[in-house]
C-alpha cells in the first residue's frame, strides 16, 4: 500500500502570498532556470505536484526559493518548504559567496575551487535579487572589516605585484579575442592560488598591501566577467560581491565604484533591474570627485541606462549627452591598469548609450551608437577587440532589422560573424541564435543574401556548440 504524501501547504501559502497562479509561479521558476543556464518544462500541473507534496528535483528547489524570495523581497531557502537539498539548504555551502564577509580571500578560493570542479551549486545558481541589494549597504558602510595585516611567508614588493598585474593584461587581452570561455580555468586557477597567495604574505608597506588586494579584486571582477559570458550568473555575482570585498579592504575606492557599476549593468543585462539604479547611482557618487573624465563618463552612462530601464527617458537622454562630452574629455587620460576590460571610454559611451536608446525603442539612435561602437572597438588602437566589435555589429543589425532596412542588418551581420569567428562565449551563442531567427523572417520575404547568411550562422554554431 503507497503511503499518501503531505500536502506541502509552506510551498502553496507563499505562492499565495505571491499572489499568483499556479501558471504564472511556473513561468517564474522556467525564468529563473534559463537565467542560470538551465531548460525547465515547468507547468501549473507540476506546481500542482509540489504542492500536493511530490518533492521536486536538487536544481529546481533552488530555483523555486528564488522566485518566491524576489516576489516576497525577504530571503527563502529551500528548507522553507521541508527539502533538504545539500548545498542548497541552510548549511555552510547555501550562500557561498552571496555576502560581504571579513575574508573575501578565503571565500573566493572556495568559489575557485567549485568552479573549476563545475559543481553545479554554484555554476548553476541563479542570480540573487536580495543579495544584488548588499553592496549598497556595504559601500555606504561607516567602517571597512578589515584583516589584520600580518602575513606570512615571502615578502612581497612592487615587483611582485606587476608581475600579477602583467597576468592581468595577458588574460584580459585572451578574452577579448577568444571569448570568456576561452582559458577560463586558467584565470580561476591563478586566482585561487596565485593571487590569493599573494595577498596572505607579508609587505614592506600598507600600500603595497593595498596594491596586492586590488590586484586580486581586479582578478574576481575578471573570473566574475568570464562567468558572465558563460551565461552564469549566479556564479558570476559571487565573484563580483568578493571583488567588491577585497576593493574595499584595499581601501580603493574608485576600484569599488568600478565594480558597482558592473553589477548594475549585470542587473540590467539579465532583466533583473530591481536595485541597478541605486548600484549606477552609488557608483557615481564614489567616482564623482576621483575619476578623470574619461572614467567617470563610464559610470555616468551607466547611470543614464539605469534610469532609461527605470521608464525616466529624458533624464536618461540628458546622462548620455553628459557622458559623450566626458568621453571626448577624457580621450588622452591614463586609465587605470584594472579598466582595460571596457577598452576606450568612447567606445564603453557609445555601446552603452546604445542600450539606453533600446530600452527607450529609439531605433534611430540606437542603431546609430552601435555602429559607432563598432567601429571604435574594432579599430586598430583598441587592438580589434573581437567579441565586443562582433556583440555591437549583431546588435546594429537587429536595431536596423526593426526599422525595416533588411539589407542594412544581413551586412551587419556577415560582418558580425566574421568577427564572432573563434569567439567562445555564451553571449555570441545568443546572438547568433537570434540572428537565425529573424533571418528565418527574411528569407520568407524573399530578401537575396538571408539564406547564405543563415547558412553561415548554422556552421558557426556547429563549430562554437
Amino acid at each position: 500500500m503507497t503511503t499518501p504524501r503531505a500536502r506541502n501547504d509552506r510551498l502553496r501559502l507563499a505562492v499565495e502570498e505571491a499572489g499568483l497562479t499556479y501558471d504564472q509561479f511556473a513561468v517564474d521558476v522556467r525564468h529563473i532556470a534559463a537565467e542560470a543556464g538551465g531548460t525547465l518544462r515547468t507547468n501549473q500541473s507540476a506546481v500542482s505536484h509540489w504542492v500536493a507534496g511530490r518533492p521536486p528535483t536538487s536544481a529546481t528547489c533552488a530555483y523555486i526559493a528564488e522566485a518566491l524570495s524576489r516576489r516576497l523581497g525577504r530571503h527563502i531557502t529551500p528548507a522553507a518548504f521541508g527539502w533538504q537539498v545539500p548545498g542548497h539548504g541552510d548549511g555552510p555551502d547555501a550562500r557561498l559567496g552571496l555576502g560581504i564577509g571579513p575574508d573575501p580571500v578565503d571565500t573566493v578560493r572556495r568559489i575557485g575551487e567549485a568552479d573549476i570542479n563545475r559543481r553545479k551549486i554554484l555554476t548553476g545558481a541563479a542570480y540573487s535579487v536580495a543579495a544584488a541589494a548588499l553592496p549598497l549597504g556595504f559601500a555606504q558602510a561607516a567602517e571597512a572589516q578589515t584583516r589584520a595585516t600580518g602575513g606570512s611567508g615571502r615578502m612581497v614588493g612592487e615587483g611582485d605585484i606587476e608581475a600579477v598585474r602583467s597576468m592581468l593584461k595577458a588574460f584580459t587581452a585572451s578574452d577579448e579575442r577568444q571569448g570568456g570561455l576561452h582559458g577560463r580555468s586558467a584565470v580561476v586557477q591563478y586566482l585561487r592560488t596565485d593571487v590569493a597567495d599573494l595577498t596572505r604574505a607579508r609587505f614592506a608597506k600598507e600600500s603595497v598591501r593595498g596594491d596586492a588586494l586590488t590586484a586580486a579584486a581586479a582578478f574576481a571582477f575578471l573570473a566574475g566577467w568570464k562567468a558572465y559570458d558563460a551565461g552564469e550568473h549566479g556564479l558570476a555575482q559571487r565573484y563580483y560581491l568578493q571583488s567588491l570585498g577585497l576593493t574595499r579592504e584595499a581601501d580603493n575606492p574608485l576600484h569599488e565604484a568600478w565594480v558597482l557599476r558592473i553589477m548594475a549593468h549585470n542587473g540590467m543585462d539579465i532583466a533583473r533591474p530591481e536595485h541597478t539604479l541605486d548600484l549606477a547611482d552609488a557608483a557615481l557618487s564614489l567616482a564623482a570627485n576621483r575619476a578623470e573624465p574619461g572614467m567617470l563618463s563610464m559610470f555616468v552612462v551607466c547611470r543614464a541606462r539605469a534610469l532609461a530601464v527605470a521608464g525616466r527617458g529624458p533624464e536618461a537622454v540628458a546622462e548620455v549627452r553628459r557622458a559623450q562630452d566626458l568621453a571626448i574629455r577624457g580621450e588622452d587620460d591614463v586609465r587605470p591598469y584594472w579598466l582595460t576590460l571596457s577598452g576606450a571610454p568612447r567606445a564603453a559611451v557609445a555601446s552603452h548609450s546604445a542600450k539606453v536608446f533600446r530600452a527607450l525603442k529609439d531605433h534611430p539612435n540606437a542603431a546609430k551608437q552601435y555602429a559607432s561602437a563598432g567601429r571604435s572597438y574594432g579599430s586598430a588602437d583598441q587592438g580589434g577587440l573581437s567579441r565586443i566589435t562582433a556583440l555591437s555589429l549583431a546588435s546594429l543589425g537587429k536595431e536596423q532589422a526593426a526599422q525595416g532596412h533588411l539589407e542594412e542588418a544581413c551586412a551587419s551581420w556577415d560582418k558580425a560573424l566574421v568577427r564572432f569567428g573563434g569567439v567562445y562565449s555564451d553571449r555570441a551563442v545568443k546572438q547568433v541564435g537570434s540572428i537565425r531567427r529573424q533571418l528565418t523572417v527574411f528569407e520568407r520575404r524573399g530578401v537575396a543574401v538571408a539564406a547564405e547568411l543563415d547558412d553561415r550562422a548554422r556552421s558557426w554554431q556547429l563549430a562554437h556548440a
